[in-house]
């Protein structure tokens, strides 16, 4: 035996050598650091140790064991820094040391030693490692947890860990470093290893998320790693949501969890859950799982208790700070080592053996050129592993993949394409392998470009677009004009894979090219995909325009060419085509034409100069003027024996005038000839008191005269001698002119100052036909008179004569005036030629016209004869709905007083929408391909083929850039007939049709066809958005905390979300886009964008706007601004909003969601970083977990894409889309408002009126006789009916009702023929479902009996058939009749209409229908809808306490209450006792309503509000003060009468209603009473509704109500008032009329007392009232009084004040609308025991006795909207489709 200080010197001796050797080179190279041992096993010893800072190429590892051992020395890499020792044994001493290795060089050594067990007398870990020198420096990384005194969980077990951390904001980075401190020393202390115990992590805040699975990593260090590398989330408190999360993610075979293992959770958190945490931790618990909770600082006790397993004392640590949270893990790891052993020794036990065997079933899918996945059925038993071999049939070594036994398939991947490979795959077990499950698998060739697109094409570019391709190294372009030129250069371009848009350019106008595209491989190719478009044709000029024509000039203008236009080119040419000039300009876009002839016609065109060439002509024509006669020839300075002629020049190029003149009864004739300059003349030598008419033609340059104007004078007579003192003159007016000419009449005015002429004679005569004279007398002081009725175009003489006050004639004075003629419009012409439709435009005449008439008709093919008239300031005509292709003969004929023109005509011919270049190619025995010449324009092309033998067709519709098209499946040596129909927008064209023959049968193989798929839409739709039909909102928050980088970000998701939609425009989905802040702004809206490519552009182009956060009004923006008609909402369709927001709103925001909810608007919430979780709640629509969506930041967000749109497509899709039902959303449709049986529609549909429903506040609608109210079923259905569905309908029948029968709905296709429906028989009292089954046949089911009889008592009845596969159920009045069966029905066709109450006896669907009411019609797409509703509608069946408040529900101050009790004693005790109980509880409410007061007041005395302010609306409390803010509001009720200005605007709507009330529609409501009588004939339940029609009275004054109620949904302050005002002023006044009704109220649901009374009003109510009554609602002002306050925005006030003016008019009907039995009735019910009510009120002991009980209860009753607010009150409201 060896002394210790030997074998002490025989292990250093060595090491001192060691160190002498390396001292040279000790300061160069870099040493390594902190040495470490760990014991693994009993034989096992890892050593590992810190590379160094610094160079070096590897390790040199020394060591030696004492006693006995020898020294080894191993050269390690320098990647690695671990070393095991495999014959490690406990009882020796190791020495270690460890050099790092450069070149030749060592640096000093790292040394250590381990030693045995027992060795040590302090009693240290056996892992801890003795440093021997300092030369390896001091120690690093003092923050990593060394294990020392640590407890390990030793056991055999082993687990399935997975840790829940609190990554919440209250927690902190600093704190968080000390949480991973803790999470490393937890698991420091487990066996970690893919097959002993794994550890997985998930962190939490608002949203969870996966740090790693349990199967992530195979060592401890690997975790512990992680540990350290573990980041910090951030966020809000959501623990629930957490332990749901780790439940189905974490505790998954797919994720790693082991079936047979223990299970173990362990949460650590630091405060309260803002979430409910007991559901999902008792799911948890229930699983199996072992749950411990560890609290830190403000972490809640009571609610760590709630999670974690019990005993509590075991599972349950919470400590006061984080860093002492090391504390604990001694204790937490022991007890978690104690529960894995207990689990698995109870699993164990409960294990039974199971069988082994090979996996089954083999399949392989998703196959591609590099990887095919190969999938099998589990094999028996515990299963370990799958090992999968493959290898290629031909040669190749095998391979192998390996995956966990809980998988069942693998994807092998780096596979060679068009490659078979064999497959085998083997279970293997503990202890055993299974027989090989064999298969085989071909891989597909490279993958290839599957999609083409060829775009924003121009006269020389266009722009290619393919899908990307994965894997590939880039693309290749190749593209070549389509000709016969063999010349042709094909160009090519290669691009890197990143790019799949190229624009190919220096392209011919007007040429079609080729384009192909492979996918590149390296050097290898892909199979190309081609595709063909045409470039443009140089654009030209369009809108030529004319004005400023003369007789020599004219201004020519129009609308230049967008882009690279050099100049125009302009010829103009003579219509004798003699004379050709032209100009050439720059970019100008207007010129003047100069010389010209007059009243010629000159066509005109204009070509585009490009640097390619020139453009096609814009041409057009116009005709110059004829040359203009001198202007205003006029005489003065008149003598006996001369006068003065003068004139106005009309042109600038006259060089003579010719001036002639004569006696005017007949004479000489003198001429003279003035220079062109001159413009007066003096004639002289004329004889005295003689009428002389002068005449002046103009002569100008080109020798061309004008029309000759004449002027008639007479010159003065000689002084004659009257009296031997007196002389007098005799006077004749001067400058007597002939003005204002028209085709009836002149207008003659003259001057003459003489005080003695008394009157003037103005005789005038034609001068041809029926010369008759006819005078008129004017006074002396009129100088003027208009002489009519005159014949057009007819020259007149007119004379003017002075009579003086002796009776005496002056000197007369003539001249001649033509009347104007019936002068043609001028210069017609054509523009504006499309497909269907052309423009006539026309130059007005001369002559003023009352109008124009345009008459045209085809002129080859038989067509329609079609005529218009338009007015005088009209001369331009758009023909619509013309024949494609087809010329027409227009005619235009101007209109006068007295008669027509001649009419103008021109011939006119529309475009042909059709192809050209039809032709045949690749003609096979089986299949023929045709091709054709695309029209630019065109959407789609409906090809198809038929044979001329035996008929058989085949039709493909294909997009408008297609261009070929091959059909398969034909018969040989059979003659084909192709036509191809071209579509644009709406618009088909005519046939084109070509006529080929298959060849015979085939001797050698058909060669490969060209790719004919048009390219779908980039990028693709996913395939749950295929059928999305719906108007489709996105509401974006752009407010100061989204920030430039998170916004980009929010617009790529919108543009990824967006690019899963199928079809975008009107036949599909379409989206609107509007972003937030103080206000909201539309970016686009519904109707901007008919296709996906043009919307993903828009998307791209939203810009951020910044601000603060008013979500509230921005969604009341949304719903009037962008849900609207004119902005392109349709009805039907389904309405979707995303709102996505980062923050609380500094407004409401649940007033306007509550209302876009109700109005049934789908809505999906999504926050993220900052946003309420509460107020996502509130805006969203029901459930909550299909429509709120929450994520911690925008990075996260493309975690729910998939999931958002896959809600949202489903929301939208066509076939059954979401509606709202009972507070929750549905598929379903909503026939009432698809019918338009809704109050803001149904006064646009004939026959049919409002009246109120089974209670008052719920509204129903006659259908008169002969309504026949009905919509085409494309629009209802588009889609065709379900397999299973549930028809609901709330219905009356009516004492006009007839006796045959009617269908209460069917559809009809377009041969009106039935192809399924409901009939009711009211002669045999019986129920029909028809529809026709699978196979065409039609088939029929009747119920009949008692309970179908109730239907035709009168009153009303809730009625659900419920259609299956299998059988028809009727169920009534929520009480099942009867079940028959039938066979499954096929679809229907869309073609035809739906209809409401049409007549069995008819046979069109123009012909009679029978009347009843309607309240409630939808279509349910589930089967199990008639076993849930309530039946809440029904007076006799509604439950307050199961059913929701009804729809305008209201609350009454606690001494209106009191009133209503003394009455309610005559209804029964019994049931009423019970409800008066929930008047107590009432009666605790209205403190609910001082709470509102405050902001806080919702989480008030309202336990309900209180809950949802409490989970996440801490800071609500500051809200609250914004409340009060808003109560300031009531200063802005004195604004009010100011803002009366701004009520101007209106006060139109206002004034429509007015007129409504009065309207004789109103009174037609009388004629309804008559319909009483026949409630008595009826006797019983119609009896009753006899009362009733005097409601129906009332029903009128209702609308006014509409306009207050609008004023109500302003603010909860005008809520209360209107309560206050209304409830106590009925309550008093109509006390008894509610105590007549309430006794009425049948206990069973046989009858109703609103049997008769409604009819009569309603006829009222549907006329023109209906419609203005939208406008009255703003008229119940007072009320919206209050709601201006809350309405800070001045047009709020403005409804109130409206709604004053209403109120007299709700105060003197109100008692008649009260008197409607309909709506009391259901009040009453609750009414009757308000009467116990009242003795109630005042003490104790009316409680204790029974009336007491109900007396409670009534005070609620007199509350309930129906005395409130009831239809028969006179106040509308918009419910939306609550009914």
């Amino acid at each position: 035996m060896l002394s210790a200080r030997q074998i002490t010197w025989s292990l250093w001796t060595p090491l001192v050598l060691l160190l002498l050797i390396s001292h040279l080179a000790q300061g160069q190279v870099p040493p390594p650091r902190r040495l470490r041992f760990k014991v693994l096993s009993p034989t096992k010893l890892l050593i590992s140790w810190k590379e160094p800072k610094g160079d070096f190429d590897s390790y040199l590892f020394l060591y030696n064991s004492t006693p006995g051992g020898q020294q080894r020395e191993i050269i390690i890499s320098k990647s690695d820094t671990k070393v095991l020792i495999t014959d490690y044994s406990p009882l020796k001493d190791y020495t270690v040391s460890v050099l790092s290795v450069s070149g030749g060089e060592q640096s000093r050594p790292l040394q250590g030693r381990h030693r045995a067990e027992g060795g040590e007398s302090d009693g240290e870990d056996k892992t801890q490692a003795e440093r021997l020198t300092e030369s390896a420096g001091p120690p690093e990384d003092d923050n990593e947890i060394s294990g020392v005194g640590q407890f390990v969980c030793h056991t055999e077990a082993i687990a399935d860990i997975v840790i829940l951390v609190d990554g919440s904001w209250s927690i902190g980075r600093l704190n968080f470093r000390l949480v991973r401190m803790f999470l490393e020393n937890l698991v420091d202390a487990f066996d970690v290893g893919i097959n002993k115990t794994r550890i997985g992590l998930a962190q939490y805040s608002g949203d969870p998320r996966i740090e790693w699975h349990l199967n992530a990593f195979s060592t401890k260090d690997a975790v512990i790693d992680a540990v350290k590398n573990l980041p910090y989330k951030g966020g809000n408190t959501l623990t629930g949501l957490a332990l749901t999360y780790i439940l189905e993610n974490c505790f998954k075979p797919e994720s790693g969890s082991r079936l047979g293992v223990p299970k173990i959770g362990i949460l650590v958190t630091d405060g309260k859950s803002q979430d409910d945490v007991i559901p999902p931790a008792e799911s948890l618990r229930n699983a199996g799982i072992e749950l411990f909770a560890i609290g830190v600082k403000n972490a809640d006790e009571n609610e760590l208790l709630s999670i974690a397993s019990e005993p509590d004392n075991t599972h349950v640590y919470n400590v006061a700070d984080f860093n002492i949270m090391s504390s604990i893990v001694e204790g937490l790891t022991k007890t978690v080592c104690e529960q894995v052993e207990q689990q698995e020794n109870d699993i164990k036990q409960n294990h039974l053996p199971e069988k082994t065997g090979a996996p089954l079933e083999l399949v392989t899918s998703e196959v591609t050129a590099r990887s095919f996945r190969v999938s099998w059925s589990h094999a028996p038993g515990n299963v370990e592993q799958y090992r999968v071999l493959y290898y290629p049939a031909s040669e190749g070594e095998p391979q192998e993949a390996v995956v966990d036994g809980s998988e069942t398939s693998a994807v092998l991947q780096h596979l060679h394409s068009l490659t078979e490979y064999q497959l085998a795959v083997f279970a293997v077990y503990a202890n055993e392998a299974s027989e090989a499950l064999r298969g085989s698998e071909i891989t597909l060739g490279l993958p290839a470009v599957t999609t083409l697109q060829l775009l924003d094409v121009t006269h020389s570019t266009m722009k290619a677009r393919w899908n990307s391709v994965e894997g590939v190294s880039g693309y290749m372009l190749l593209y070549a004009p389509l000709t016969d030129d063999g010349d042709v250069v094909e160009k090519e371009v290669k691009v890197p894979d990143t790019v799949t848009e190229l624009e190919l350019d220096g392209l011919t106008p007007r040429t079609e090219y080729t384009v192909t595209v492979y996918a590149m491989y390296g050097e290898e190719a892909s199979d190309p995909m081609t595709n063909q478009k045409s470039t443009l044709p140089l654009s030209p000029p369009t809108n030529l325009q004319f004005s400023d024509i003369t007789h020599n000039s004219a201004h020519i203008s129009w609308a230049p060419v967008p882009r690279g236009v050099k100049g125009y080119r302009i010829v103009w040419i003579k219509r004798d085509g003699l004379v050709r000039e032209e100009v050439e300009l720059g970019p100008d876009n207007s010129y003047d034409l100069s010389e010209l002839t007059s009243l010629m016609e000159y066509s005109v065109a204009i070509f585009a100069l490009y640097k390619e060439g020139q453009s096609e002509a814009l041409t057009d024509r116009f005709i110059t003027t004829p040359v203009p006669g001198p202007l205003d020839l006029r005489s003065s300075n008149v003598g006996t024996d001369s006068f003065q002629v003068s004139w106005d020049h009309s042109a600038n190029d006259i060089v003579l005038y010719r001036l002639s003149w004569a006696p005017f009864t007949g004479g000489d004739t003198k001429e003279v000839v003035l220079s062109g300059i001159d413009n007066r003349y003096t004639l002289t030598g004329l004889s005295p008191s003689t009428e002389y008419e002068a005449m002046l033609t103009a002569v100008f340059r080109d020798e061309s005269e004008s029309d000759t104007v004449s002027v008639i004078e007479s010159t003065l007579a000689e002084t004659t001698t009257i009296a031997t003192t007196t002389t007098a003159t005799r006077q004749a007016v001067r400058n007597l002119l002939l003005h204002d000419e028209t085709t009836q009449s002149m207008e003659a005015s003259w001057e003459l100052q003489d005080p003695h002429v008394e009157s003037y004679r103005v005789s005038y005569a034609g001068l041809r036909g029926n010369r008759r004279e006819e005078s008129v007398l004017v006074p002396g002081v009129q100088m003027r008179a208009v002489l009519q009725p005159l014949l057009p175009d007819t020259q007149y003489k007119v004379t003017v004569t002075p009579v003086y006050t002796d009776g005496q004639d002056g000197i007369s004075v003539s001249a001649l005036g033509f009347t104007l003629p019936l002068l043609s419009p001028r210069n017609l012409r054509v523009s504006e030629e499309w497909y269907d439709r052309f423009r006539v435009t026309w130059d007005p005449p001369e002559s003023p016209t009352v109008g124009y008439k345009i008459v045209y008709q085809p002129i080859n093919v038989p067509g329609p004869f079609s005529e218009t008239t338009v007015g005088d300031d009209v001369n331009s005509m758009l023909l619509l709905s013309l024949l494609s292709g087809t010329e027409y003969s227009v005619q235009v004929t101007a209109s006068y007083p007295t008669g027509q023109s001649e009419p103008l005509l021109v011939n006119a011919k529309t475009l042909f929408l059709g192809v050209s270049g039809m032709s045949t190619y690749q003609v096979r025995p089986n299949s023929l391909c045709v091709q054709w010449q695309p029209l630019l324009r065109a959407t789609l092309y409906r090809v198809s083929i038929q044979s001329t033998l035996n008929g058989q067709r085949q039709e493909v519709s294909l997009g408008g850039g297609a261009s070929r098209q091959c059909f398969y499946d034909l018969t040989p040596s059979s003659q084909y007939q192709i036509s191809i129909h071209t579509q644009l927008q709406q618009m088909e064209g005519p046939s084109v049709s070509i006529t080929d023959m298959t060849l015979p049968a085939p001797t050698q193989a058909p060669t490969e066809l060209p790719t004919t798929e048009p390219p779908p839409t980039i990028p693709p739709a996913k395939e749950v958005c295929r059928e999305a039909k719906a108007d489709l909102a996105f509401l974006v928050d752009g407010s100061w905390s989204i920030g430039d980088d998170n916004f980009m970000k929010i617009t790529r998701f919108l543009y990824s979300t967006m690019g899963s939609l199928d079809l975008i425009g009107p036949d599909g989905t379409q989206v609107a886009i509007a972003q937030f802040s103080d206000d909201a702004r539309t970016e686009f809206q519904l109707s901007s964008h008919g296709n996906k490519e043009a919307l993903l552009e828009a998307i791209q182009r939203i810009r951020y706007k910044g601000g603060n956060t008013k979500t509230g009004r921005a969604i009341k923006h949304v719903k009037e601004s962008i849900f609207t008609p004119e902005a392109g909402a349709r009805r039907g369709v389904p309405k979707v909003l995303v709102v996505l927001t980062d923050g609380r709103s500094q407004d409401d925001v649940n007033k306007v969601s509550k209302e876009m909810q109700m109005d049934g608007y789908i809505i999906f919430a999504i926050g993220f970083a900052d946003a309420d979780y509460g107020e996502l709640v509130n805006i969203a629509s029901k459930p909550s977990d299909r429509h709120v969506f929450f994520v911690d930041d925008l990075d996260a967000v493309k975690k729910i894409e998939e999931q958002l749109i896959t809600f949202v497509c489903e929301a939208a899709t066509a076939t059954c889309p979401s509606v709202l039902m009972s507070g929750n959303t549905m598929a379903g449709f909503h026939m009432m408002e698809k019918f338009g049986l809704v109050e803001k529609e149904y006064s646009t549909i004939a026959g049919v009126s409002l009246e109120p429903g089974s209670f008052n506040s719920f509204a129903c609608y006659r259908l008169h006789r002969d309504a026949l109210v009905s919509q085409p079923t494309k629009y209802l259905h588009p889609e065709g009916l379900p397999s299973d569905y549930t028809i609901s309908m709330m219905l009356r029948l009516l004492p006009e009702t007839p006796e045959e029968p009617f269908a209460l709905w069917e559809i009809l296709n377009k041969d009106d023929e039935p192809l399924v429906g409901l009939i009711l028989d009211n002669s045999a009292k019986t129920l029909t479902f028809f529809n026709h089954d699978y196979k065409g046949h039609f088939q029929t089911v009747t119920f009949e009996g008692t309970e179908i009889k109730k239907i035709f008592h009168g009153s009303f009845h809730k009625l659900h058939v419920t259609i299956s596969k299998t059988s028809v159920k009727v169920v009534l009045d929520c009480s099942a009749v009867g079940e028959k069966s039938v066979r499954a029905a096929g679809n229907i066709t869309t073609d035809g209409v739906e209809i409401l109450g049409r007549m069995i006896h008819s046979r069109g669907r123009r012909d009679h229908s029978a009347p009843f009411q309607l309240q409630m019609f939808d279509i349910i797409c589930s089967t199990s809808w008639a076993s849930r509703d309530k039946c809440c509608e029904l007076p006799a069946l509604r439950v307050e306490e199961q059913c929701p408040s009804m729809p305008h529900a209201c609350t009454c101050s606690q001494e209106s209450k009191g009133p209503p009790g003394p009455s309610g004693p005559p209804g029964g005790p019994g049931i009423r006792g019970a409800r008066g109980d929930r008047g107590e509880s009432g009666v605790t409410g209205p403190q609910g309503p001082v709470g509102e007061i405050g902001p806080s007041g919702p989480s008030g005395p309202p336990g309900p509000q209180g809950p949802s302010g409490l989970s996440i609306q801490g800071p609500p409390g500051a809200a609250g003060g914004k409340g009060e803010r808003g109560e300031i509001g009531p200063a802005g009720q004195m604004g009010l009468p100011g803002s009366s200005g701004s009520s101007g605007r209106d006060g139109p709507p206002g004034a429509r209603g007015l007129p409504g009330n009065s309207g004789p529609q109103g009174r037609q409501g009388p004629p309804g009473p008559v319909g009483a009588p026949g409630a008595p004939g009826a006797h019983g339940p119609v009896g009753s509704a006899g009362t009733q029609g005097d409601q129906g009275l009332p029903g009128p004054s209702g609308t006014k109500g509409d306009k207050g109620e609008r004023g109500d949904v302003q603010s909860q302050a005008a809520v209360r008032a209107i309560a206050r005002q209304v409830c106590e002023q009925l309550i008093q006044s109509h006390l008894s009329r509610y105590n007549s009704i309430l006794n009425q109220i049948p206990v069973q649901s046989a009858t109703s007392v609103r049997t008769v009374p409604g009819p009569p009003g309603e006829p009222g109510r549907r006329g023109s009232p209906g419609p203005q009554g939208e406008p009255g609602p703003a008229g119940r002002p007072g009320f919206p009084g209050a709601s201006g306050q809350n309405g800070r925005p001045g047009e709020r006030g403005l409804l109130g004040e409206k709604g004053e003016r209403g109120s007299p008019g709700i105060g003197s009907q109100g008692p008649r609308g009260q008197s409607g039995p309909p709506g009391l009735p259901g009040e009453g019910r609750t009414g009757s025991q308000g009467p116990p009510g009242r003795p109630g009120n005042p003490g104790t002991p009316g409680r204790s006795g029974n009336p007491g009980a109900p007396g409670a209860a009534g005070p609620p009753g007199y509350c309930d909207q129906n005395s409130c607010l009831g239809y028969n009150v006179g106040v509308q409201q918009d419910y939306g489709n609550d009914y």
